[in-house]
């Protein structure tokens, strides 16, 4: 019997060093193991990750680029993990939020709120104009539709409060485990705060801003320019971007229902059209959100875009062109969004 036992137990280790792989890790079984790349698709994956590479070293100016296959999760990027200040690019996460507590039975799309002055903020706020003496009457579902696709600033400020504020689409964000992205403290205090200024409510009227931000030493506003581009408290990376984009396509973030709104409203976007817009074959869709920063000394800290581009036979790609720092003319920035496009356009159709 001992000797039984001891031979039992040897046959015992043999296999369990069968299993460990040349590293001393445990090698997974074969049916977890991904599926072996074709000729084509890694020649296709080669040209993409070059050609992004070529589009981020050319550019004067510091960029994060990526493309990704909302199918099968793989990513090319150029400076894919670096964060960049997103800018308006954060309401697609606002809004999101505000969809996750639709989902919850927190908001209701159709619910009436009323906007007044005191709840007006800066810059792009097209709204404004009819926010009078009695306010403007609308609904959560008209808010949502302006902030996306006007980009919106007092829209989507009203919504991110609505939605619990930043604290709340941080916990978004977190629970969803959406790496290498921030939110910041709402757009009063992110433009004040980069501009060296103290927020307060008359500072929503046109022009009062950039007067009293003109009013900000010249030292003071590099410094806390600079300081922002570096540091992002908005910041995001391109990988992260992805990411949240191809979850939503895939319906891993909100209910059928939201999701479909979501997809829908990004595709009504009218600002920025020739970004990544500008790149589009025939046939070919995109859902998108921009970012516009502030500008100091003749360079601009954010000019962004991201999306979902579908082809005409319904694959989807997530793509973000993020633009830190750059003072190079609109019309050139716009032609490296336009690459990015056609760089994923090229790619779907070799491996095809």
């Amino acid at each position: 019997m001992f000797v039984r036992h001891v031979k039992l137990a040897g046959l015992r280790l043999a296999l369990a060093a069968a299993m460990i792989a040349p590293s001393g890790l445990a090698s997974a079984p074969v049916s977890a193991q991904r599926p072996a790349i074709s000729q084509t698709e890694r020649a296709a994956r080669a040209a993409l990750e070059e050609r992004l590479n070529a589009l981020g070293r050319a550019f004067n100016g510091e960029v994060g680029l990526a493309v990704r296959d909302v199918d099968t999760g793989y990513v090319a990027a150029w400076n894919g993990t670096r964060l960049f200040p997103q800018q308006s690019v954060s309401k697609f996460w606002v809004q999101l939020t505000a969809l996750d507590a639709v989902d919850r039975g927190r908001l209701s799309l159709d619910r009436q709120v009323t906007l007044r002055s005191q709840d007006l903020t800066l810059f792009s706020q097209p709204i404004a104009a009819q926010v009078g003496a009695n306010g403007y009457s609308t609904t959560i579902r008209d808010l949502m539709h302006r902030a996306i696709t006007r980009s919106d600033n007092t829209a989507n400020d009203f919504i991110l409060w609505q939605a619990g504020g930043p604290e709340a689409v941080r916990a978004f964000i977190a629970r969803n485990n959406i790496e290498g992205v921030r939110f910041g403290p709402g757009e009063r205090l992110l433009q004040s705060g980069i501009g060296g200024v103290t927020w307060n409510q008359t500072m929503s009227r046109r022009g009062a801003f950039e007067a009293a931000r003109g009013q900000v030493p010249a030292a003071t506003r590099r410094r806390l320019f600079n300081d922002y581009i570096a540091d992002p408290v908005d910041g995001a990376s391109p990988h992260g971007l992805t990411y949240g984009l191809a979850r939503l396509q895939r319906g891993e973030l909100l209910s059928p229902a939201s999701t479909r709104h979501m997809l829908s409203t990004l595709a009504q976007t009218r600002t920025g059209p020739n970004r990544l817009g500008g790149g589009l074959a025939p046939g070919w869709v995109l859902g998108h959100k921009t970012g516009t920063g502030q500008v100091w000394g003749g360079e601009q800290a954010g000019y962004n875009d991201i999306g979902i581009i579908t082809s005409p036979d319904g694959k989807h790609y997530a793509l973000a062109a993020m633009i830190g720092r750059t003072g190079v003319p609109l019309a050139t920035r716009m032609r490296l969004m336009n690459e990015v496009t056609r760089a994923a356009i090229e790619y779907h159709n070799t491996r095809r």
